[in-house]
């Protein structure tokens, strides 16, 4: 069941960071929320089926599902877009990006890979920007540096970062994002962001 699709404010974008796990996207999000153009974005929160980690909040960096309440969700078509990743399902509430839409707010979205394929399908307007390490070696080493995950889980990780990497020529822009330059990968999306702007100051996106 879908949702009857409505019309958001003028010019208000969806945007999406996407990219492999591990490459730094919640990095440049905190980045960009520490400048002006980033303080009038709405922050989308991601509903997953995987159990918090140590300092995660329910709400405030995932809205925290049973796999029964998430099915509920996608059946009565309240997520945008859904995906499972290592055996853990995330989707994108779509009152959440509709309601910022109609308040003239840029959505910010940050999704997988296989999301990201989503959101194009249904919005071809938003706007998808892919964040890319350096090199294959330095996403291993941050991934290691987390200390969230299982050398089992750490191979399987590396392996789903290869083949996403070859998806990036599905995105409007990649960025790099250079170890220990977070602050370098924000200005370059505010950039984007701010040019895709001017380019489409009326254009309405229906979600």
């Amino acid at each position: 069941m879908e949702p009857q699709q409505r019309d958001g404010a003028p010019g208000a974008q969806v945007i999406v960071i996407s990219g492999p796990s591990g490459v730094g996207k919640d990095t440049i999000i905190n980045e960009l929320r520490r400048r002006p153009i980033g303080q009038a974005f709405h922050y989308v929160v991601t509903c997953t089926t995987r159990k918090p980690r140590t300092g995660e909040m329910n709400g405030v960096h995932y809205h925290f599902q049973t796999p029964e309440s998430f099915e509920e969700l996608r059946a009565a078509g309240e997520l945008l877009e859904h995906a499972t990743v290592h055996g853990r399902s995330y989707g994108t509430p779509r009152e959440e990006v509709r309601t910022a839409l109609a308040a003239g707010q840029d959505a910010l979205c940050k999704i997988d890979v296989q999301g990201a394929r989503s959101i194009r399908a249904i919005i071809p307007e938003a706007l998808l920007i892919f964040i890319a390490p350096p090199s294959p070696e330095a996403l291993a080493q941050r991934l290691a540096g987390r200390g969230t995950e299982s050398a089992e889980q750490l191979v399987a990780r590396a392996h789903t970062a290869m083949v996403e990497m070859e998806r990036a020529g599905e995105y409007d822009y990649m960025v790099m994002n250079e170890t220990g330059y977070p602050e370098e990968a924000a200005a370059e999306v505010e950039r984007i962001v701010l040019a895709e702007r001017a380019r489409h100051p009326e254009r309405r996106i229906r979600v």
